[in-house]
């Protein structure tokens, strides 16, 4: 079995999952982190495009910075790539395939796009989505907004939720991705339970919501953000918005750093 991700820590997770069972299991842990929320959809994922942009949302800490780590993130969109390649030789050879995704934008954009790549194969296919919250033994109820925020651990008593794929819910998928791709906005997010084409400003009223006219470190605003509105946007996007907002003169920094998370800003 073939385990499918869309994102780093999750895939590291399952990863970890997997390699308590047996250390060749890992293997055949695949990651599709190509962010496909964001940005044109039209370009192929392993188009310089692609690259570029899962780049740029990678190093925004580190402008100006680390050059060894801007040389590692340009990478990025091969290492996507090749795990593509990877999860392609794997179907060819009659693995069946569990895709494991969330409502988080970046993760159910994913899943519809690996659905409209595997209308071309026979192979079985099997989907876990992270539930809503979970209620444990203790009472206390916990949710998650995507798959990195489960304990490695934690992932097996997920299996309960898994679904077998029908090809007609395949092409329901695929067809998803299809009207996504016609519409190309610059920006895809979740809206009550359903994926739409938004502005690249969707977002930016969380950001409105927390900064004032007293300045804060950009990594602190950022946090509140995160820890207040968990919707499975990455921190990486928000700070790209601060960054157009600052240049709209709309955000102002009163002291700013090379670390670009480490500058003060407050309202302009």
């Amino acid at each position: 079995m073939v385990e499918v991700l869309f994102g780093e820590s999750e895939a590291g997770s399952m990863k970890i999952a997997k390699s308590t069972q047996n250390s060749e299991d890992s293997y055949k842990v695949i990651c599709l982190g190509f962010m496909m929320d964001i940005g044109d959809i039209k370009e192929s994922v392993n188009s310089q495009y692609r690259k570029d942009l899962i780049c740029s949302m990678y190093v925004q800490d580190q402008w100006g910075g680390d050059k060894e780590l801007n040389e590692e993130c340009q990478k990025l969109g091969d290492v996507y790539s090749n795990e593509l390649k990877r999860l392609q030789e794997l179907l060819e050879k009659g693995e069946s395939v569990r895709i494991w995704y969330s409502n988080a934008p970046y993760s159910i954009c994913g899943f519809y796009h690996l659905c409209s790549l595997l209308q071309n194969y026979e192979n079985e296919i099997f989907v876990v989505k992270l539930p809503e919250y979970e209620v444990r033994q203790d009472n206390t109820i916990v949710s998650y907004s995507h798959w990195g925020e489960v304990l490695p651990e934690r992932f097996a008593q997920y299996l309960s939720h898994e679904k077998k794929l029908s090809k007609t819910e395949l092409k329901m998928y695929a067809w998803s991705w299809a009207e996504l791709q016609e519409d190309n906005s610059p920006l895809r997010a979740v809206v009550n339970g359903r994926v739409l084409g938004v502005p690249e400003d969707f977002y930016d009223f969380l950001i409105w919501k927390r900064i004032t006219e007293k300045p804060e470190k950009e990594a602190r605003l950022i946090g509140e953000i995160l820890g207040n509105d968990p919707i499975g946007v990455g921190d990486w996007w928000y700070a790209q918005r601060i960054e157009k907002l600052i240049s709209q003169g709309k955000i102002k920094v009163i002291e700013d750093s090379d670390k670009k998370y480490a500058r003060q800003i407050c309202l302009a």
